[in-house]
């Protein structure tokens, strides 16, 4: 019997999500961190190593976050125009002065 047959009586299960890693940029918005994502990729032609940055809209509803910690986020449905990701812990707080 297989893992699906087995699971038919039972609950959905949910998908599996991205999970990402990444740096708060910005924390000025109410609920809402713009995070900075960086991953290193290989070109196509000329085979180097590059670093690709992208920012992600995140929903953080306990305003905890702050700008330099570093956070890991999770896709989920859309919650405005342009956020679909939310905040699932922070993993290493800024230096504060």
């Amino acid at each position: 019997m297989s893992a699906a047959e087995e699971n038919k009586g039972a609950a959905p299960v949910r998908n599996l999500r991205k999970v990402l890693n990444g740096t708060v940029v910005s924390d000025k918005m109410d609920k809402t961190l713009v995070v900075q994502v960086d991953r290193r990729t290989q070109h196509r032609l000329y085979k180097k190593v590059i670093k690709v940055t992208k920012k992600y809209y995140v929903h953080d509803e306990k305003n905890e976050a702050r700008a330099g910690d570093q956070v890991k986020i999770m896709e989920v449905r859309p919650l405005s125009k342009s956020k679909r990701w939310r905040l699932v812990s922070i993993t290493q707080r800024a230096a504060t002065e």
